[in-house]
């Protein structure tokens, strides 16, 4: 039986090196933002890195077994359905995918403690989806990096 992600991907010697690889996707997705909306962007992550130094890679820290736990049954079946490249499927799930993902962060956003975060986030919620989707073949490419 394959490994599951979180078996993978949050086994004690992978896990900071999936932190750093999250990190450099999330600088590489903020960085090819363009027009109004990546402009929206690019504001609210310097934003927050301005005023929260190690602000996102300590988010990122935190929240990793909630990501891998929300792509864990998307990875059941792809591993179930033979697919080729863990990207693809989950773009080809985009909206579900999605919505699974930005749920957590809408719950960080709901109890967070730190106003400017917050307001950054809700700055860009409404662009957010189409943000994340784009970035799905990014993220099935660094799943895979640990897990093919």
């Amino acid at each position: 039986m394959a490994a599951t992600l979180q078996e993978i991907l949050l086994a004690p010697d992978t896990e900071p090196k999936v932190v750093d690889d999250c990190c450099t996707l999330l600088d590489q997705e903020v960085s090819d933002k363009s027009g109004v909306s990546g402009t929206a962007v690019k504001l609210a992550y310097k934003t927050a890195t301005s005023f929260a130094p190690g602000y996102f890679r300590k988010t990122v820290q935190d929240m990793l077994p909630q990501i891998v736990g929300k792509l864990e049954p998307y990875w059941a079946d792809f591993n179930a359905s033979g697919g080729a490249e863990f990207g693809d499927y989950l773009a080809k799930r985009g909206d579900e995918v999605t919505q699974d993902l930005l749920s957590l962060s809408d719950e960080i956003a709901a109890v967070s403690k730190r106003p400017v975060i917050v307001k950054a986030y809700r700055s860009v919620r409404g662009t957010a989806a189409k943000q994340v989707e784009a970035a799905l073949p990014r993220v099935g490419g660094l799943v895979g990096k640990y897990a093919a």
